[in-house]
């Protein structure tokens, strides 16, 4: 089940896979609308070589999920949604010799 969603007048955000364009809007305005609409909040976020954050927002309740990366000037584009989040054990790594 895909989702779509309005950021601002204008400007919608799709999940399709076939989405030629990327989906991008201010950063406050992306987390607001995901945290209204879908009760979603990050859950995971990692900081990309060229600087970008990369954020997995999810419901916690096992429901929708969002990927997000925000560019250093705060810019948040959607890379990906769904539903059916599912939380992984962390594995321990074993230290190199």
């Amino acid at each position: 089940m895909w989702k779509t969603f309005v950021i601002i007048a204008g400007f919608t955000v799709s999940a399709s896979a076939t989405a030629a364009q990327p989906q991008c809007n201010d950063r406050d305005h992306v987390l607001e609308l995901l945290a209204k609409k879908y009760k979603e909040a990050p859950i995971a976020a990692g900081v990309t070589n060229s600087g970008g954050l990369v954020e997995v927002l999810s419901d916690g309740r096992g429901g929708s999920w969002t990927i997000i990366v925000t560019t250093p000037q705060g810019m948040s584009c959607l890379v990906a949604a769904g539903d059916g989040w599912r939380n992984m054990e962390q594995l321990a790594l074993e230290p190199e010799a």
